[in-house]
């Protein structure tokens, strides 16, 4: 039992939690001791210090502010306005809040307020959907589209939105890449002939990749019914992020160890086994490095391309509140950064997994 659950946790990228497992079962306690402190107590104490920096220096960055709104009132209305707007600002009134680098409690409350927000946007579309069902049931007889909630999305949605596109860029980017690259990492010709391509495309910015994209749908593309701006914004991702799978490929294919080419040779493989017995499985560690970078920058250029092509994801999210202003905006700007932050852990854990799973690769970095 105890070598499965430490298995499932190294499958899952959690190997840290494998000392406590260990120590729970009495084995090797000072060695799992010391290993457990090192991988898991040390990282939380590491979070613990990240907090209270970013504390004192939000409080710091809020006395600094006040003081200059303070001063700026003694200065050109008199020492009456400078206590009036020290008052205000003792009050917790909001019209007179600094409004700088939010605090801990802040973010906190910024993320309850989103959750709130969240379960107010999903009332407000079950009681939609009770109130057209009716009417949906006679379109749908008619053969007309259903009547849908056109409101604002929550922050859940908007995440959702997010991840919808990260994962149709990616599964593009793997569609385009893997092919190409198992194609030209077979022939040192064709790598020697595309190697120019690949080394003027891939550091393009994710803006100009848009921008082309957005030239080419908006042409191709007509019907109104159709969702452009997730078109867009999936297509612009999936070719900026799929240049780390299309090199790590090519180089898998064409490092594949002689002796194994040389048994598909003797054994008279065609070519479709030579590529599906051979040289895929031989290749899958590098193809699998070269996705999870993929997944990776994917998902950073997302928030910048969703900001340009008006997805409702979380660049619209981020933009929308940095142009808004309100007090609790750049909190809410904060626990996005938060969010974005995990979700890209997370994603690189899973492919981690998948990789751990696919291959004989034990890398747990």
């Amino acid at each position: 039992m105890k070598s499965k659950t430490i298995k499932t946790l190294r499958l899952l990228g959690l190997g840290f939690i494998e000392p406590l497992i260990r120590l729970i079962g009495g084995e090797e306690q000072q060695k799992n001791l010391r290993l457990f402190f090192k991988q898991a107590l040390l990282p939380l104490i590491s979070i613990l210090l990240f907090i209270l920096i970013w504390h004192g220096g939000a409080r710091a960055l809020y006395n600094s502010e006040a003081s200059a709104r303070i001063e700026k009132a003694r200065v050109e209305q008199g020492e009456a306005a400078a206590k009036e707007m020290e008052s205000c600002i003792a009050s917790g009134d909001i019209s007179c809040q600094p409004n700088t680098l939010p605090s801990p409690v802040q973010v906190y409350h910024a993320y309850i307020a989103l959750w709130k927000d969240h379960l107010e946007i999903s009332r407000k579309k079950e009681e939609f959907r009770d109130k057209v069902a009716e009417t949906n049931e006679q379109r749908a007889e008619q053969g007309l589209s259903e009547i849908t909630y056109t409101g604002r999305p929550s922050f859940l949605d908007q995440i959702g939105t997010s991840l919808k596109t990260v994962a149709a860029g990616f599964l593009l980017a793997m569609f385009i890449a893997v092919p190409i690259g198992i194609i030209i990492g077979l022939s040192d010709s064709l790598r020697t002939s595309f190697n120019w391509l690949i080394q003027i495309f891939k550091p393009v910015s994710p803006v100009v990749w848009l921008l082309l994209v957005f030239m080419v749908v908006k042409t191709m593309i007509t019907d109104p019914s159709m969702d452009k701006s997730f078109i867009i914004s999936f297509i612009s991702v999936g070719l900026c992020a799929m240049w780390a799978t299309l090199v790590n490929t090519s180089m898998g294919v064409s490092n594949v160890d002689k002796d194994y080419i040389n048994v598909a040779k003797v054994l008279k493989l065609n070519i479709g086994q030579n590529i599906f017995k051979i040289i895929l499985p031989a290749s899958l560690p590098l193809i699998f490095t070269g996705l999870r970078i993929t997944v990776s920058v994917a998902w950073m250029v997302l928030i910048a391309i969703e900001l340009l092509a008006q997805s409702p994801g979380l660049g619209s999210f981020v933009w929308e509140e940095f142009q808004n202003g309100a007090n609790d905006s750049n909190a809410k700007i904060i626990v996005a950064m938060f969010v974005i932050g995990i979700i890209g852990f997370l994603l690189d854990r899973i492919m981690l997994s998948v990789q751990s799973f696919m291959t004989f690769n034990k890398t747990t970095a």
